[in-house]
């Protein structure tokens, strides 16, 4: 296999990396690292020192390939299929990179701002970092809310990059600041990347894995594991 991902199927930057590549077919090796492994964690480290994954490694190309957009625009370029994840427009395709930005900074950061504040032990809270973040979700949907006017995907009526980049950050900041009652257009698109077959894949695959998330209890219903583990 050429192609082989790094990653671990509950980390939301790797399901962005993950949507793209189901999203055409592309044949790929999975590897599933686990930081608290020594020995894994030393094979991701090997290919990328700073230790974040996903990392995608092209055999066939001898390339190695950090960070979530440029992993997709990599694939775009080198392994293109039946959906172009960037337009060929140049004006076009800075649109899809800023809202490819815009999801990663200001839903995916906050998002993981909160999450990590609860796994840190009581005495080492920050309330007033987590209610930064909260606001800044709350803007974020706000904007979002607004760009979706009379648009099916994040950027127009085809799907890209930035709706790879929408789906895993909504998808867990959802269960940390909910969408209110003026996001009806907010609510119908993350409904639609719900239900788009590339991420209802990724979803699946991480179902095992979502019983770690320290808010599972919030997820949409068909993605609560049963019972929690230990």
């Amino acid at each position: 296999m050429s192609l082989v991902l790094y990653q671990h199927p509950l980390a939301s930057f790797c399901h962005k990396v993950l949507m793209a590549l189901y999203e055409n077919g592309t044949p790929f090796e999975s590897r599933i690292i686990d930081l608290g492994n020594e020995a894994s964690r030393a094979s991701l480290v090997r290919l990328w020192p700073i230790g974040k994954f996903p990392v995608l490694r092209d055999e066939t190309l001898d390339s190695t390939i950090p960070e979530t957009s440029i992993i997709i625009e990599y694939l775009d370029r080198h392994y293109p299929s039946t959906t172009p994840l960037l337009p060929l427009d140049p004006t076009d395709a800075l649109c899809v990179r800023l809202w490819d930005r815009f999801f990663d900074l200001y839903v995916q950061e906050p998002m993981q701002k909160i999450v990590a504040d609860i796994r840190r032990p009581d005495d080492a809270r920050d309330p007033q970092s987590v209610a930064e973040a909260q606001a800044l979700l709350r803007t974020a949907y706000g904007m979002i809310e607004q760009q979706l006017s009379e648009k099916t995907w994040i950027t127009g009526d085809s799907l890209t990059m930035a709706d790879c980049a929408a789906a895993p950050a909504l998808f867990y900041s959802e269960t940390l600041v909910p969408f209110d009652e003026t996001q009806s257009r907010l609510k119908g698109y993350y409904q639609r990347l719900l239900d788009r077959p590339s991420f209802a894949r990724v979803l699946e695959e991480a179902m095992p894995y979502f019983h770690l998330y320290p808010y599972h209890e919030k997820l949409p219903a068909q993605f609560r594991p049963e019972k929690s583990h230990d």
